[in-house]
């Protein structure tokens, strides 16, 4: 399959086109080049590090990763950052100013893979906000995420329950897939909730079959106490300490990448989270230079289960839609783990094993999908973005929001990580890929 271009870059060709005699307004029309060559005339009305919005001729605005266009626009975009953006004045009469890239975002090229990563003290001090017994409802805090419990937990075990939560952002955020851990809009912290019993978790609408669970429609994370380790020692819970966190990890690394999951795969948004889960954990501190010995280790408890070291047809997985995903997941548990399974061979080939053997293809993909968070963190910041009480939006016309249909906006960037190969191709190159490291897998 030849994937789709950019469909925003796309839309707002197809508009010059049509426009190509429309009133330029105030805007200073430029020429844009994207990363495949094809050329467009638009203004720049603003940009973050990673996203800019342009304005085509007809007034019409369209927001577009900056990954998206060639290294020469990136570098203009950049340039702007020191002076006034050359941009149109908005509906509400202000000229937005273009933002410095961040420094906290390395370049691609400077990026390397972590050895170790040791969760730091001052993220697990716990804070006190509240202790109601009677209630069933005590607050605590760590450097990074809230925890309402239905019971009270010592400051020693609190602390170790956060570790895992804590570490789990450390090790996200040091991985150079560029990911930037923040809590959802709205949020201080990340917000998570412990019970007592499952039947309490499952009452609180926790899947029965699960261990704990991140929902993305509220952004909390919930997790009976079993789940995180806690078992009760006469009057008072105690941390068990040969608990292994597994689950956890994997949850907890869907709720750091929350605002990448509308543009993400599943493949990779599942893939991902078994990645860290697989890596060798223990006490706050992954070995993340160990990922090879995790894979294997993975792979041989995987076979012990009698699960096939297979891909199968590689382009039906990497475009799988999530209605077909949910579809497959929950007609068994085992068809379920043969999907996971299945994408973080994917998900490893494409971090260790492809091209340059540093993830490059897989970096530069990320980074895409965090242009389109950025993006859209910009909209909703937008004054022309009205919000409502019950999460609606609206917005006018002319200023539409960045695609995120489930059908489309997950695939938007595949051409990254595809770089001009077919499926076959890479299929090869990921069976001597792995054949190379002693795994002998299965993909076509």
């Amino acid at each position: 399959m030849n994937f789709r271009p950019s469909r925003i870059f796309l839309m707002m060709a197809c508009t010059i086109v049509l426009s190509e005699q429309a009133d330029a307004g105030e805007g200073v029309l430029r020429p844009w080049k994207d990363v495949q060559g094809r050329i467009i005339q638009a203004a720049l009305v603003s940009a973050t590090a990673d996203s800019v919005i342009l304005k085509m001729a007809d007034g019409k605005e369209h927001q577009l990763a900056l990954s998206r266009l060639c290294a020469e626009d990136q570098a203009f975009v950049k340039s702007q950052s020191a002076a006034t953006a050359p941009a149109p004045t908005t509906a509400q009469g202000a000229t937005p100013a273009v933002m410095a890239p961040s420094s906290s975002r390395l370049p691609i090229e400077k990026r390397t893979w972590p050895e170790n990563v040791v969760v730091p003290t001052k993220s697990i001090e716990i804070q006190v906000v509240e202790e109601n017994v009677a209630a069933r409802n005590c607050v605590y805090r760590s450097e990074g995420f809230e925890f309402t419990s239905q019971a009270k937990l010592s400051g020693l075990v609190m602390k170790e329950v956060a570790r895992t939560f804590e570490a789990t952002k450390t090790l996200v955020s040091s991985l150079p897939w560029g990911v930037v851990c923040q809590p959802p809009e709205g949020f201080e912290r990340y917000k998570a909730e412990l019970f007592e019993t499952r039947k309490d978790y499952i009452a609180a609408g926790g899947p029965e079959n699960s261990g704990g669970v991140y929902m993305s429609g509220d952004k909390i994370f919930r997790v009976p106490f079993p789940s995180i380790g806690l078992k009760l020692l006469g009057k008072t819970y105690a941390k068990d300490e040969n608990y292994d966190g597994g689950t956890l990890i994997h949850e907890i690394t869907h709720q750091v990448m929350d605002a990448y999951l509308t543009f993400l795969p599943v493949w990779v948004i599942e893939g991902t989270a078994e990645y860290t889960e697989m890596l060798p954990y223990n006490a706050g501190k992954f070995r993340a230079d160990a990922h090879q010995k995790g894979l294997k280790d993975h792979i041989q408890e995987m076979q012990k289960r009698d699960y096939a070291i297979e891909i199968g047809n590689l382009e039906e997985h990497l475009t799988m839609n999530r209605s077909t995903w949910s579809g497959i997941a929950n007609t068994t548990n085992r068809k379920m783990g043969e999907l996971y399974f299945r994408s973080v061979l994917a998900v490893y080939f494409f971090c260790h094993l492809d091209g340059d053997k540093k993830g490059t293809r897989f970096i530069k993909f990320m980074d895409a999908v965090y242009g389109e968070t950025e993006a859209l963190r910009t909209f909703f910041k937008d004054p022309r973005v009205k919000h409502f009480p019950d999460g609606r939006f609206s917005y006018p016309t002319s200023f539409p929001p960045p695609d995120m249909k489930p059908e489309t906006a997950p695939f938007k960037h595949l051409d990254l990580l595809l770089d001009g190969r077919s499926y076959s191709q890479i299929a090869k190159e990921m069976t001597d890929a792995y054949k190379n490291i002693g795994v002998k897998i299965s993909v076509n």
